[in-house]
């Protein structure tokens, strides 16, 4: 006897429900992701990932940047960044797109953790060596293997995609 399997999508109106036996789902899923129901709904997630930055950016304009803590937070939980090294990588992606920092050490990170009322990360060195060794972040030449000027890889955008729940 094959084990059950459920796959269900909701991205709008496009709604992508798959039971059955896991070979079957499986199959099915092969298919539905050569169609262009797959990328609809892959395109949606994205569209609300951004519009989730966007309004962190609006929000930090709008505030003169004291409610950077509201707007990283709320992208914190728009995108369902629930696993330390995923904020981590949410702060650095925050920081470099929403507030165009380019340089932050890990006071700046840690700062940004405390103004949205967030635990910091503990030993955030760890955690971004981790995301590098993971391939979800670089640091650029000229940085000299410096942290603090980490940036995301396009791999480590498509994890914070793949995390995003819309």
């Amino acid at each position: 006897m094959e084990d059950e399997a459920k796959v269900l999508i909701r991205a709008g109106d496009v709604e992508i429900d798959i039971s059955g036996a896991q070979t079957s789902v499986d199959e099915r899923l092969i298919r539905i992701k050569s169609d262009d129901t797959w990328s609809i709904a892959l395109s949606r997630i994205r569209n609300a990932r951004e519009r989730a930055i966007e309004a962190a950016v609006e929000a930090a304009r709008d505030a003169g940047l004291p409610e950077r803590g509201s707007a990283f937070r709320a992208l914190i939980e728009n995108c369902s960044l629930i696993r330390k090294p995923d904020q981590v990588l949410g702060a650095i992606q925050y920081l470099r797109d929403v507030e165009g920092v380019n340089d932050s050490p890990p006071r700046v990170i840690d700062e940004l953790f405390e103004d949205a009322g967030l635990e910091p990360p503990g030993n955030l060195s760890l955690y971004l060596n981790r995301l590098r060794e993971r391939g979800f972040l670089v640091t650029p030449p000229s940085a000299k293997e410096k942290n603090r000027y980490a940036i995301l890889t396009p791999e480590g955008r498509a994890h914070l995609d793949k995390r995003s729940r819309y």
